[in-house]
């Protein structure tokens, strides 16, 4: 793995963790992050109408992509049923101060059954994690959910990390998400090597770049190369 984070460690402050997870809910609102996993929804919505659905945000943080997902549901006529996953108390509480029904589980333990969940999302989480783990969380993605799996990560970019490191004071971004989003970049993906990785998970997903900076898989569970 590439340099350490805050989020990295489930046992850091809360206070810095609530201080990192606004942030990052503001960076996913300004430059793509929450649009690159609701416009990858829209389609499945779009076929849905009139349909009450359940969903699952993986390393939710917030909860501020789950929040779009369900209200862009909304102009389906699609009722999406929200859970977020965190590993860290912090974080669900600050999830469930948003509206969100959260619960504290480990993604390499989730507790559900096969097919169990129609919509499973997991954005900006999996360069969390050593390849292996990630192949491991890909499988069990495809495993628990029925209709769609996305997962939406940071495409690694020199000139995003030089944007990014320019406008995070102007921006008014703690000092630690500034190192820390950098840290992210740098571990970022590209297309091939999230298809690498999916591929090895048994998954065929149709990957994509997105600005900015964003490469987004979703894919049918169980369907297999």
């Amino acid at each position: 793995m590439i340099g350490t984070e805050l989020l990295d460690d489930p046992r850091a402050d809360p206070r810095a963790i609530r201080a990192q997870l606004g942030d990052l809910a503001r960076l996913n609102a300004w430059f793509g992050g929450t649009r690159a996993v609701v416009d990858a929804l829209r389609p499945h919505l779009a076929r849905a109408r009139g349909s009450s659905w359940t969903a699952l945000d993986v390393g939710a943080g917030s909860g501020d992509i789950l929040r779009a997902a369900i209200a862009a549901a909304r102009a389906y006529d699609v009722r999406l049923e929200g859970m977020a996953i965190e590993r860290t108390r912090a974080a669900a509480a600050l999830a469930r101060a948003q509206g969100v029904a959260a619960v504290v589980a480990d993604g390499d333990a989730l507790p559900l059954a096969d097919d169990s969940v129609d919509v499973v999302i997991v954005s900006q989480v999996l360069h969390h994690l050593p390849a292996a783990q990630a192949v491991r969380w890909l499988a069990a993605l495809d495993r628990i959910a029925r209709r769609v799996v996305i997962v939406a990560d940071l495409r690694r970019s020199k000139l995003a990390m030089a944007g990014l490191w320019l406008a995070g004071v102007p921006l008014g971004l703690d000092s630690t998400t500034r190192r820390d989003a950098i840290t992210s970049l740098r571990r970022g993906y590209t297309r091939e090597e999230l298809d690498e990785l999916l591929a090895s998970a048994g998954v065929r997903a149709k990957t994509r770049y997105r600005p900015v900076s964003r490469v987004v898989a979703s894919w049918v569970p169980g369907c297999a190369p």
